[in-house]
Formats: structure tokens, sequence, C-alpha cells
């Protein structure tokens, strides 16, 4: 069974390309989930949907390469053993969860608030999960660089949706339901080194995204079998199928986080990905605008301050510079 190494070989540039590729994926997702959700009058169902079609493609992807299937066959082996804790196998949890938070509170708080406080929480624990050394690639010093470009990621979302903003928003009431997002956002950076971990032991991210859907999915469908108890199902599901692309588009994204946090750590993929959705997200406004889209100048101008706080982040500096530039004026 591969054992985890300190870092992969994949060089930063390509990391931090397909870290962005990945995060356009996640906007385009939202749009269809969204979309499915109004359909239906139920955004549990929604996500039941997504998480379902999503684990029946990854599912047959894998039994159909050799390579999956190996992956398939480690799985068990490797829980067994305590390759890894074994509640990393519930990674997919804190999907289910985050999309949870996302139907429960986006009503409430708005689009714009929801994704600074995700993002805010995604930010904190992706330098936390980086010192811990939670992800395969071990542990990586807190810099200085690392947190202004964490800083930087954080204020650049705020400013990119400041437009989204109400002018009625009562700052009080939104203190207790802005606590969800922030706890969901924290909880990916976690859900990301997991993956990264279990991919390693089984060899294939598809194997990781297959656990990742099975969680997942079991937790939204006991979530909507309680909810259709209480409050009775929604709507009949569409004919159309682009409201189905939800799940593939989510295996993508997952798979391809699984393997960028081994080479790039927790923090930089995760700020990849904040500025790959953004970027979506913009494209997605202009190209195919919805009722309500706002492409003001700090949508644009925040979008691009992401990406510089990214290489912020990612500067290489020698330890000790100050210093020595210091001690040579010194002489």
């Amino acid at each position: 069974m591969p054992q985890p190494s300190p870092r992969s070989a994949l060089p930063l540039a390509v990391g931090l390309f397909l870290a962005v590729v990945t995060g356009l994926v996640l906007p385009i997702q939202g749009r269809i989930n969204g979309a499915l959700s109004v359909v239906l009058n139920d955004g549990i169902a929604a996500s039941v949907v997504s998480f379902t079609t999503g684990l029946a493609v990854i599912a047959v992807i894998s039994m159909a390469t050799p390579k999956g299937r190996n992956g398939l066959r480690s799985i068990v082996p490797a829980v067994r053993n305590r390759s890894f804790p074994r509640f990393y196998v519930m990674a997919g949890g804190v999907g289910a969860f985050f999309v949870f938070a996302q139907s429960y509170t986006v009503g409430l708080l708005g689009v714009a608030v929801f994704t600074v406080a995700s993002v805010t929480g995604q930010t904190l624990s992706g330098l936390l999960v980086d010192r811990l050394g939670i992800a395969p690639g071990g542990k990586r010093a807190v810099t200085g660089l690392r947190v202004l470009g964490s800083g930087l990621t954080v204020a650049a979302v705020a400013w990119a949706v400041s437009p989204h903003f109400g002018a009625s928003t009562d700052v009080g009431m939104m203190v207790l339901p802005v606590l969800l997002p922030l706890l969901a956002g924290f909880l990916m950076s976690f859900q990301q080194a997991m993956n990264g971990t279990a991919t390693v032991h089984y060899g294939t991210p598809l194997a990781t995204t297959v656990v990742n859907f099975l969680a997942g999915a079991v937790v939204l469908w006991i979530a909507w079998l309680i909810k259709a108890l209480i409050a009775g199902t929604g709507n009949p599901l569409p004919a159309e199928w682009w409201y189905y692309l939800g799940g593939p588009l989510g295996c993508i994204a997952i798979g391809l986080a699984a393997l960028l946090v081994r080479s790039l750590g927790v923090l930089i993929t995760g700020l990849g990905m904040i500025a790959g959705q953004l970027l979506g997200s913009l494209m997605l406004d202009v190209v195919i605008p919805t009722s309500g889209t706002v492409v003001a100048l700090p949508t644009v101008l925040g979008t691009l301050l992401t990406l510089a706080a990214i290489i912020v982040a990612t500067l290489p500096w020698p330890k000790g510079a100050f210093a020595r530039r210091g001690a040579s004026k010194g002489r």
C-alpha cells in the first residue's frame, strides 16, 4: 500500500492553475443545484440528487478503470489496518454539512454574506491545518506572507461581493446565522486534508471521491427523509438532463482537490479554489446573467485582488532575509 511522502513533484505553477480550474467548476455546480432547488422547491432534495448522481457517476468510472478498481479494493484494508484515522471516511459529511448550511442560511443572510463567512472560515482553518500537518504534504510554517495573503483573500472576497450586500441588513440578526457558514467553511480545509491523506493510501482520488459521495449521500438522504416526514416532499424531478450535472462536476472538484493538497498544502489549494470561484462566478454573471445579477467595479477589482493575494501567499521568502539585509547595512 502506498505511503505518504513529504511532497509530490507537481510544480507550483501547475498546481495553482489546477486549483483555480477546480474552483471554476464550483459556481457552475452551484448555479445548476440552485436551479434544481427552485424547480423541486426543496433545497435538501436538490442536494440529495446532486450527491446521488455524483456517486453513481464516480462509482461507474471507478469500476470501469483498472486504477479505479484497485482503489476501491484498497478502501477496506486501509480502514481496517488504520492507515489513517477511521473517521476520515466521513469527510464527505463535511460537504453535506456545507450544502445544508448553504440551503438553510442563504435565504437569511444572502449569497454575499454566506460567501464571506465561508471563505473566512476556510482561510483561517487552511493556516491551522497546514501548521498541524494533517495533510499528506506534512507541516507548513505559518509565515508572515501566508498570513498576509490569507487576510488579503478575505478582504478581496468581501470587496468582490460587496455590491450584493443589502442596505437594510440587520447586523444583530445575522450574528447567529452567520456562524453556520463560518463553521462549514472552517471544516472544508479539514475535509481537503483528510481526502488528501486517504488518496495516498487508496492510490487514486477516484476511491476517495467514491467514499466522499457515499458518506455525503447517506447524510443527506437521512436529512431529506426526516424533512419529508415532517414537511412533505417537493415537486417531481425535472426531465431536462442538465439539472443532473451538479454531481459529476462535484466529482471533478473533490478529486482534483484531493490531489492538490499534497503538492500545495491545504491553504494554497483553498486560496486557488476561492480565486477560481470568484472568476467563475464573474464569468457566469457576464455570460449567463440571472435575475438580480450585479457586475460592478468592486466585483472585478475584488476578483483581481484575490489573485494577487494568492501570489503573495505563495511567494518564497528566504528565512532570515531581513536579518541578513540589516546586518549587511550595519557593516
